[in-house]
């Protein structure tokens, strides 16, 4: 089992956390599981980008992007080399450090 570190948010997780993930989850599902309200205004159906992380340390271990995944992680706010869709991000075997953006697309929370 590997641990998810997120890093503090300032409104999502003011104090960070560490998550214990098994294998394949997602980094959103696991997230969510834990009571950080992550965005995810598509269902997770990888059609949008309010999910978008960083993924500051372990994204060797993720599994790839898709070529669907690529293409909405272009329209993402604040989008660098080691981002995203948190929706579309399986845990793999070692440990992950994620950031939260401060900021998405999305202009109103959907409230899931």
């Amino acid at each position: 089992m590997a641990q998810i570190i997120f890093l503090p948010h300032e409104e999502l997780c003011p104090d960070g956390m560490v998550i214990e993930a098994e294998k394949d989850q997602t980094i959103c599902d696991v997230a969510l599981a834990n009571g950080i309200e992550i965005e995810h205004a598509c269902e997770k159906s990888c059609a949008c980008t309010t999910c978008h992380v960083y993924v500051r340390e372990g994204m060797e271990s993720l599994n790839e992007n898709s070529d669907d995944e690529d293409d909405m992680l272009d329209k993402a706010w604040g989008l660098d080399p080691d981002s995203r869709l948190s929706c579309q991000a399986k845990v793999g075997d070692k440990d992950l450090v994620v950031e939260i953006p401060k900021y998405t697309i999305n202009m109103v929370s959907e409230n899931h």
